[in-house]
């Protein structure tokens, strides 16, 4: 086997000793070019593919991690915003394995403050301890929202007495670190409002303020006290405006082409909550109710006393007493008839509660852009007809529900719009679009163009190499001229190629000629080279 290395090294000594230097720059350039590409094939091939295993942690939990990835001995690696990585197969085994460590906790400390025993701490202790884990807990639930990034939460509680204080009550105040340059929506704030005092006995979201790291102090009161019902208010009357506005404003862009008219809508909103009863009575239409008749008769005699007055009236006697019974009697009769009757009116009765909200007045500032004639420099703004206006003017007024008898009022003007920011910011937006384009372009041409030239390199190099000529040592007249007895005595014609009938001139043979040679008498030109390599190298002449 040693025999048939050091043969084959001989052999390729020799092969390496017969090329020119154009082709042992070839060999070696080929040589290293596979060499590299086996090289970088192995490396891509055995390099681990790492996922995510964490991201956007704190310093003290990334520290955390990573001393429990060196303890289990796992590759890692810590990119920017506190990324860490680990081989792909391994990111669900060590969440778990983390997860069981209690790994990442989060900022704060939660209820796990409880999981040891601690024996003889007192009751300041125990209730500190228990207000540090509600505000851990809090922090890390807020912190779950996709717009918050962390969160950490304060919470002050009244001390316990025996006699109860009134004016003391628990507040809370909630510090949010916001994903981006945003600020928080009015629907996320209400919710952390409300969860934190939902989960603190006595505090109520009036009481929570939050602020986020951009320094906005987010005020929102609660929607029974005045400023509650301001802010709502004030929401309400904003987004009745943009509602209007766009309305309005898509008709028109609709017509006349984006970005071709403006409208603002503002709106008198009466937010009063009025209560009216009222009454109305019909007199035609009234009924009996109830009808009483009395009817009377009195029947009244009276007797007229004739008797003188003095000592002969008050004296009884016979004659008296005949006077007194015939005295004559006057009698009389009364006959009265009442009649009542109670007559029931018609009554409306009515009560109407309006509701805060309804629009007192309307007023709206419409701005259109004046038609351009012409192109380029020659463009000149034609004013469109007032009967063009009074149409756009009619537009908005039925889009945004406009009432003339409310005093509602429409403004519209055309004016001419300033687009030269517009039109320098398109511009310069085109022209880094089409840097960014050859850029790319260019980057990504560069290595297949490095490959191109320096393949088109190679191929003029070998184009440029020069025929190798190999010194065979038998001139070529002594090929032609040697007879069949070898002796080298002839008449010009070669009896082992009889087809080649050329004079006998020293020389060497060129490629073409050697190729030519073997392919018609590879058996002749073998015992000629078998001849050559026992002589030596030295040609005869």
């Amino acid at each position: 086997m040693n025999n048939n290395l050091s043969r084959l090294l001989k052999q390729l000594a020799e092969i390496w000793g017969q090329l020119g230097a154009s082709q042992r720059l070839t060999v070696v350039a080929a040589t290293f070019v596979l060499a590299a590409g086996l090289l970088g094939a192995a490396l891509w091939s055995s390099r681990a593919d790492y996922a995510l295993l964490y991201g956007g942690l704190a310093d003290a939990e990334s520290a955390k991690v990573v001393a429990a990835l060196d303890d289990a001995k796992v590759p890692y690696k810590v990119g920017s915003g506190g990324a860490i990585l680990v081989p792909s197969d391994k990111v669900y085994a060590m969440r778990m394995q983390l997860a069981s460590k209690g790994i990442p906790q989060g900022d704060g400390v939660g209820f796990e403050i409880f999981d040891k025993p601690n024996f003889g701490i007192s009751d300041f202790v125990q209730r500190a301890n228990y207000l540090r884990a509600l505000q851990g807990e809090l922090g890390r639930t807020i912190s779950q929202l996709d717009e918050v990034k962390a969160a950490r939460v304060m919470i002050v509680l009244p001390e316990n007495r025996l006699l109860l204080d009134h004016d003391k009550f628990p507040t809370a105040s909630v510090f949010v670190h916001v994903r981006g340059a945003s600020p928080l929506a009015p629907q996320t704030i209400n919710s952390i409002r409300f969860l934190v005092a939902n989960s603190v006995e006595g505090l109520k979201p009036a009481h929570v303020a939050v602020v986020d790291n951009l320094g906005n102090t987010e005020e929102i009161s609660d929607g029974d006290s005045p400023a509650g019902l301001s802010s709502s208010q004030l929401a309400a009357r904003r987004s009745l405006e943009q509602y209007l506005s766009k309305k309005a404003q898509d008709l028109l862009e609709t017509v006349l082409g984006p970005g071709q008219a403006i409208v603002r809508v503002s709106a008198d909103v009466n937010y009063d909550t009025t209560t009216t009863t009222q009454e109305k009575f019909d007199p035609d239409g009234q009924v009996v109710r109830t009808q009483t008749k009395n009817d009377e008769n009195n029947d009244t005699a009276t007797a007229e006393n004739t008797t003188p007055t003095g000592i002969t009236a008050n004296t009884v006697g016979e004659t008296n007493g005949l006077q007194a019974s015939a005295a004559p009697v006057s009698t009389s009769k009364n006959h009265k008839v009442t009649s009542t009757v109670e007559y029931e009116i018609g009554k409306t009765t009515s009560a109407v509660t309006q509701v805060p909200g309804a629009i007192r007045r309307l007023s709206a500032a419409v701005t259109v852009a004046q038609q351009m004639d012409g192109a380029g420099a020659d463009r000149k703004p034609v004013a469109r007809s007032p009967e063009d206006l009074d149409k756009l003017r009619r537009i908005v007024a039925s889009a945004v529900g406009a009432d003339t008898t409310r005093g509602d009022t429409i403004e519209l003007a055309e004016l001419p719009f300033n687009d030269q920011f517009a039109t320098e910011m398109n511009q310069q937006m085109d022209q880094q679009v089409k840097r960014d384009f050859w850029w790319d372009l260019g980057r990504n041409s560069l290595y297949p163009g490095l490959g191109l030239l320096a393949f088109l390199v190679l191929l003029r190099t070998f184009k440029q190499t020069p025929v190798q000529e190999i010194p065979l040592g038998v001139p070529v007249g002594r090929l032609a001229t040697r007879g069949a007895n070898g002796n080298g005595h002839g008449n010009g014609h070669s009896p082992r190629f009889p087809e080649y009938n050329f004079e006998p001139e020293p020389g060497v043979v060129t490629v073409d000629v050697l190729n030519r040679l073997i392919k018609d008498n590879p058996n002749n030109m073998t015992q000629a080279i078998r001849e050559w390599m026992n002589r030596g190298h030295t040609p005869e002449s």
